[in-house]
Parts: structure tokens; sequence; C-alpha cells
């Protein structure tokens, strides 16, 4: 197990490090990559594998075990469980590495406010939307431009320099509310003409599309997003259970 560029490069607004060390194993587990049973390496080793410290290290699994996602049996090793459901920060974020996996980082492009755009499904009763245009890697390699309204109604004012690497986690800790459910479309839609040359896909050329609407927990729609992805290093991946 090696350390993706996501943490050894981390960018200035990222998580705390053990919530990203978590939020990988997490995404690990449900993809699979990490099986039930199965015996992590030595908490030294694999720190050194990562780059990180060793407390930083237990912190991560600390919080993997509070989720029911391990078992630490003293003088054995930690021991990988699997659960339908799990908390996680980056629970409704579908793309993974085509093998599978990978941790979630978001570079800000852009953050604007604008009135919303045509044709757009009702998201708020403000005329206004906060417009978020970002590259989204996974494990540091670029997969997705992404462009997310929030109802202006939500935030008067928006800064690149507030937002987490999680939006959702934003929403919950500085706005106040958290989306509660989302409905995701997934098509295929030409990549568009704002995306940074880090995104694969050239403007207008066909690429994976994901349009989603999300409500928060009071019921109301406050939400849309469409994500472009490269569907040569990614996979949108909904797991039943």
């Amino acid at each position: 197990m090696t350390a993706p560029a996501a943490l050894s490069n981390p960018l200035p607004n990222a998580l705390p490090l053990y919530v990203r060390i978590s939020e990988m194993l997490i995404r690990e587990i449900m993809a699979g990559r990490l099986i039930e049973g199965e015996r992590l390496p030595p908490e030294r080793e694999m720190a050194a594998s990562l780059g990180i410290a060793v407390g930083t290290l237990r912190k991560a699994l600390a919080d993997l075990e509070g989720k029911g996602l391990l078992d630490r049996v003293q003088g054995s090793g930690n021991y990988v469980r699997h659960r339908p459901e799990v908390p996680s920060l980056y629970a409704m974020f579908r793309l993974e590495l085509a093998q599978g996996g990978g941790l979630p980082t978001a570079e800000i492009l852009s953050v604007d406010r604008l009135p919303k755009p045509e044709g757009a499904p009702g998201f708020g009763p403000s005329p206004d939307g906060h417009r978020i245009r970002r590259l989204r890697r996974l494990s540091g390699v670029p997969v997705a431009a992404e462009e997310i309204w929030l109802d202006g109604g939500r935030a008067e004012r928006i800064a690149p320099a507030d937002l987490s690497e999680s939006l959702y986690y934003f929403y919950r800790t500085r706005l106040g509310f958290w989306i509660a459910r989302a409905e995701d479309r997934v098509t295929v839609a030409p990549a568009p003409d704002w995306a940074p040359a880090a995104f694969g896909p050239r403007p207008g050329t066909p690429c994976g599309h994901v349009e989603r609407i999300a409500w928060a927990q009071d019921g109301a729609p406050c939400e849309f997003s469409r994500t472009w992805f490269d569907a040569d290093l990614a996979r949108y991946v909904q797991r039943l259970r």
C-alpha cells in the first residue's frame, strides 16, 4: 500500500490527514479491494508505506473501528469488516477508479454567484445560485470536471477559501444543513469548454455525464450539479444492498 498523490500533496483546504486516510480505506473496502477478514499490514509498515506517522494511522484506524469496518485484535492485528451502510464523507460520490476505489480530492476552479442556468430543474427559491466549478481527482488522477449550483438562499457569499474538499461536509459544518437524498441521471455528454487541460477529454468530446438534483434534510431541493467524467479512467458505481 503506497501513498496516493492526494495524501503526499494535499491541497491547502484539505481535510485532516487521518480523515483522508480513513476515507481512502473506506472506499477501498467498499470497492472490494480490501476484502472481508483481510488482515492489514502491521501498523508501522503500513504507516511507512503511506508516508505518515503511526499516530496518524492509528487515529484513522480508530475511526474505521468506530464505523464497524475494522476489528482490532490485540497481539494479532487489524482485520477488515464489511457493512452494508457506512458513514462516509463521500457516501454520495459515485465515481471510482476503473480498478476500484480512489481517494477523492477537489481543485476549485471558480466560485461565482450568478443567475441560475436556464433549463435547470428547480433547486430552491432564490433566482441566483452559487456556481462552483472543480476538477475532481481520485488518488491524484484527474477524472472529472464538476459544475455545482447551490441555491443562493443557502448562503449570501461563498469564497473559494471557505470550501473543503467535500462540499457536503462544508454544507453541514458551515451552512447548517445537509444533503439527505439525491437523484442522479447518467448519460453521455460533450465535455465542457471550461474544463482545465488536466481533464483528459477535450471540449466537445463525448464523455460520461452525471446530472444530479439534491434535497436537504428539510425536504427542499437545494443543489443542481453536472459532472463530466473520463470513462477511460473512472466508473460510475452504485451498489445496491
